[in-house]
């Protein structure tokens, strides 16, 4: 049920506005509109087909909300689940699988003083050959067919680099820096060499490293039953996606399919929005799904 700070937002992005039968706002297509899509599908169910609604937090940030779900609800595992539709933004095509993360942090310290001094400790100097390290491996890992996927647009993995020096002024040396890097690979590729590798880089440069990993990339074969009705309800053909979702949790419960109203173009965006057609196209679609598979 989350989403994305507000960043670069010029409209009010917690004030929804329908213009031309486009629902405008913060949260209308990731995911405020899918889940209102889910819940009204449920509400119209015949009695007998059972539906569960397992509504997350965190998602955006640790997955802890669909960990928590998979690891401790009784409710959940006591269920008998066949099958769970993650309602992601897909344009209601079928996604079979997507990558998983490893957030990874390395902080650098120093010792703060006037830069004019020459005293103190700038830590950024730690962090610099420990970044041209990371250079390295988002190059091997983009132009390195090695490390490509061909089953996912695009082939290669996302290797996205973020530093932080906590709001130091120019005139101050660092006292604490810090960089994060958000690392999504596929289930079929053997990463094992980048994970020592910056695990390595890590240590020569003395900085102190962290990480926080979801769980294996959920990828379910084309001739998968879930699948198979999926694309058959929805007439479109099942694909992948570079991004995640909680499906790499969720799939320790039931095997999962992710598909939802909307599309992934506008989210994460100052520009989000969702149809209200694609809103209410999800609805029946929703309905099938769970009809059918209850049967």
């Amino acid at each position: 049920m989350d989403t994305v700070p507000e960043t670069s937002w010029t409209n009010p992005p917690w004030t929804p506005r329908i213009m031309d039968g486009v629902l405008h706002g913060l949260r209308s297509v990731d995911m405020k509109g899918p889940v209102a899509a889910c819940i009204i599908a449920a509400r119209g169910l015949p009695a007998n087909v059972p539906a569960t609604l397992l509504l997350t937090a965190d998602e955006e940030t640790s997955k802890q909300g669909a960990r928590i779900i998979a690891a401790q609800s009784k409710l959940a595992a006591s269920l008998g689940l066949q099958g769970i539709v993650v309602a992601e933004p897909t344009g209601l095509a079928p996604v079979r699988g997507h990558r998983s993360h490893i957030e990874y942090t390395a902080i650098a310290r120093g010792e703060q003083a006037h830069s004019s001094t020459g005293k103190g400790l700038n830590a950024n100097w730690a962090l610099i050959p420990f970044m041209a390290e990371m250079k390295a491996i988002y190059e091997k890992l983009r132009f390195d067919p090695a490390y490509h996927d061909t089953a996912y647009d695009p082939p290669f993995s996302d290797f996205n680099l973020i530093i932080d020096n906590h709001g130091t002024a120019v005139n101050v040396t660092v006292a604490h820096a810090t960089v994060r890097i958000k690392f999504r690979r596929s289930r079929r590729v053997d990463v094992s060499g980048i994970e020592a590798a910056v695990h390595a880089a890590a240590d020569c440069a003395g900085v102190t490293l962290t990480e926080r990993r979801e769980g294996t990339p959920p990828e379910l074969p084309a001739d998968h039953p879930l699948i198979q009705l999926a694309v058959s309800i929805t007439g479109k053909l099942a694909a992948t996606a570079p991004y995640g979702t909680d499906a790499s949790e969720l799939q320790d419960i039931a095997p999962c399919v992710i598909l939802g109203p909307g599309t992934i173009a506008t989210a994460h965006t100052p520009r989000e929005c969702v149809a209200l057609a694609d809103l209410a196209a999800a609805v029946p679609v929703f309905r099938q799904l769970l009809s059918a598979g209850s049967s």
